[in-house]
């Protein structure tokens, strides 16, 4: 079984079924969460969504790393990298879907 991406778009059609907006305006909420979320991030490094999980920003070193094709070392420079850590409520959500999955359900 491929997995599936979630598109913005396929994200506000999801908030136009639920909610009722607009198509436009559904698609506007959707860009300002996702601004949102973004923002945070860059100012503040962590956003945690209740029964979701939570993302942060953490910063890595400068390590020496591998050419795998030629061997040859190579510098990898000082970053920051988003990490998602899952809560345990989505956690059990996926679980209990890959129970039915397993039960035949």
């Amino acid at each position: 079984m491929a997995a599936a991406t979630v598109t913005r778009q396929q994200l506000a059609e999801a908030v136009y079924q639920e909610v009722g907006l607009s198509r436009n305006e559904s698609a506007d909420l959707v860009e300002a969460v996702l601004a949102e979320i973004a923002g945070s991030l860059s100012r503040d490094g962590t956003v945690k969504i209740s029964s979701f999980g939570s993302f942060s920003v953490r910063s890595k070193g400068q390590r020496i790393g591998r050419n795998p094709k030629t061997g040859e070392e190579v510098p990898i420079l000082p970053r920051r990298v988003l990490v998602f850590r899952a809560s345990h409520v989505l956690k059990d959500r996926i679980n209990a879907g890959l129970a039915k999955a397993a039960a035949g359900g």
